[in-house]
Order: C-alpha cells, then structure tokens, then sequence
C-alpha cells in the first residue's frame, strides 16, 4: 500500500448575518479559512485568558469513542491553560443516544440559561441546536459549531473538511484496486451534515477522476455498527463482486468488518473518524483504512480559538483542523508527528 499522510485545510468565506440558513453555508466548499497555524502567525503565539471563565461544550453520544475522545481534548485543553495561572472551567455534556435531539437541545439550553461565556456545540443534526444558539447570542454568549451537526447561526466553525474525508478514502480505494471495481458506501444519518459531506465528496470524486470505480450500493446505517454490518452482509450476497465499502464513520466500518469476516470475502473496508478500535483493527490486518480527524487535538483547537475569541481577536469565521487518512503504512506513527502539533501557549489576560 502507499502511504497517504494528508492534513487537509477547509476553506471558507467570510458569512455576514445570523439568520442565513443552512444550505448557505458550507463550510466545505470555501476559500479563506486558516488552520490554528496561520491564526497563531496572524493573531500571535500567546492567548490571552481572562481568569473565571466557564465554556460549555456539547458532544454527542459518549458511546461513540470519538465523542469520548473529543471530551478528553476538552479536558487536555482545560488542563493547559490551568497550568498558565488561570482559572478556566470547560463543562462537557451530551446525550446518551446518538439520536436524542431534545435532549442535547436541552443540555445546550441550560448552558444558555447559567450565563455560560462561550458554548462549543456538535449538535446532532443540521437544525436541532439552531434555535439554542441563537439564545446563546442574544445574551451574548460566544458560540462556536465543532466538527459535526452544522449550525449556520453560529459565530465561528471549527473542524475538518468532512468532503475531503470522502475525496482521501475514494482516491486511496481506487490506488488500491487499480481504480476499477464495483463499492459500497454506508452512510451515517440523513440529516448530518458529515454524512452528506463525506458521501458526496466520495462519489464527486470518482466522477471528477474519470474513475473506473462504480458505486453499485449505499444506504444509511444511522451510525449503528449492527446496522451497518447486517447491510454489508446483505451486499455481499447481492453484489458478489463487490470491491471495497467505504464508511462514514468507523463505528460503521467495524460492524462492516465483521461482516466481510464472517463471508470470508475479499472486501475493502475505510471508515472516518480515527478511533482506537479503529487503529487496532488495522494492525490486525482488518479493516484497511480511517480517515483520522483527531478529535483530541480538534477539541484543543476549538478551545484555542474560542478563548482568542473571548480575547477580541479578529478571528476567521471558520478554522481548519488536521485530518490525514491512516493505514497499516502510519498507523503507528504518533499523531503528533503526523500533523505536526505544537501546543498552545496560554498566558493570563492583563
């Protein structure tokens, strides 16, 4: 296999007004974002922090190991600016059930209603968090739209290029079988913005590529590995000739995994996301590959850039974080080294 070490930077322009729907805003398919980098060399090395500070965080369901991954970036994040002599609070909540909109809208709410000075949110959906940010704005309370669920009313985005996610896993498929074969792709939930993101961006892809790849197949699993693993099972009867299946997400990879297993079939398998699971997996040679946005160093970066917001920095309206597609070639270097992280320096507000 040849390595693929990519960290991906989104891009995006400048969205005036708070009332711009969500189709208006695609923070995929812009020009002017800037990774943490290029906000450090325009803004400068040191984040000034107010001390007594409490940032809200909202996740989704924390048994996705990728949300229990974005909570301990959140907690590294807290954790360092302590270390500079301030007192920084980063509550974390979400829903038991990935599928609980109410729920995680009231959590959001509640972060509203205590006067929190900043919420981070990765709501569930496109719309079900719409109505809780803007609360938060009107009492002035910075917000901040992480990774997933897009929210068009929120100041500032920060995450990866949940499009490019499915560009790095089509065009590693199509080095890995000589770009020819028919795939599948299981799909996460219809309302979430990365699930559509990352499927369109697989098949563009293939078409703007002039690929020999032929989707024959996809369908939405919900982000369940049991769902996605008795829809792979039902493809590989159907489509015998079937090459490669790429996942929305790993939870759904794994559950594909173990279907090609138990068919003894020759099938690709790529997920997205970058869980333990998921690296352990291709160390055993099971699943081939993941598209890895490091949700530990997402979280730290979401972290940065709200406090530099608190701070009055101009900020851009959205930043990038790395993201790189990981297989048995790197799937033992640190994540570190692969991104080239450099922490933040964190320094008490005069």
């Amino acid at each position: 296999m040849k390595r693929r070490v990519l960290a991906l930077a989104l891009g995006m322009s400048m969205v005036f007004g708070t009332t711009a729907m969500a189709e208006e805003f695609n923070p995929d398919k812009v020009e002017d974002a800037m990774s943490i980098e290029e906000v450090r060399e325009k803004n400068g090395a040191e984040v000034p922090v107010a001390a007594d500070l409490t940032l809200g965080a909202i996740a989704k369901s924390f048994s996705n190991e990728f949300w229990r991954t974005l909570e301990e970036g959140y907690g590294v994040a807290q954790e360092k600016v302590n270390e500079a002599g301030v007192n920084v609070t980063i509550q974390v909540d979400g829903p038991t059930d990935e599928n609980d909109e109410i729920g995680q809208q009231t959590m959001t709410d509640n972060m509203v209603n205590q006067g929190y000075d900043a919420i981070m949110a990765s709501p569930i959906s496109d719309a079900n968090l719409t109505a809780s940010i803007e609360a938060a704005k009107e009492a002035g309370i910075a917000t901040v739209n992480v990774n997933d669920g897009l929210i068009a009313a929120a100041d500032y985005y920060v995450g990866p290029n949940a499009y490019q996610n499915g560009q790095l896993a089509a065009q590693w498929i199509s080095e890995q079988l000589g770009d020819e074969g028919e795939v599948g792709i299981v799909i996460g939930m219809a309302k979430a913005f990365a699930a559509v993101e990352r499927t369109d961006g697989f098949k563009d892809w293939i078409k703007d590529n002039d690929s020999g790849l032929e989707v024959v197949a996809e369908q939405n699993a919900d982000w369940d590995r049991q769902k996605a693993k008795e829809l792979a099972a039902t493809w590989i009867q159907q489509y015998p000739d079937m090459k490669a299946i790429f996942c929305n997400n790993d939870t759904m990879a794994l559950g594909v995994v173990e279907a090609v297993e138990e068919a003894e079939a020759d099938i690709l398998v790529v997920g997205v996301d970058g869980i333990g699971e998921a690296y352990d997996s291709i160390r055993d040679g099971k699943l081939d590959a993941t598209i890895d946005s490091f949700p530990l160093y997402m979280a730290q970066v979401a972290t940065e850039c709200t406090l530099r917001v608190l701070a009055g920095q101009e900020m851009p309206r959205v930043v990038a974080t790395p993201q790189a597609l990981i297989d048995s070639e790197n799937v033992d270097t640190e994540a570190a080294e692969i991104i080239g992280w450099t922490d933040a320096t964190y320094v008490a507000a005069e």
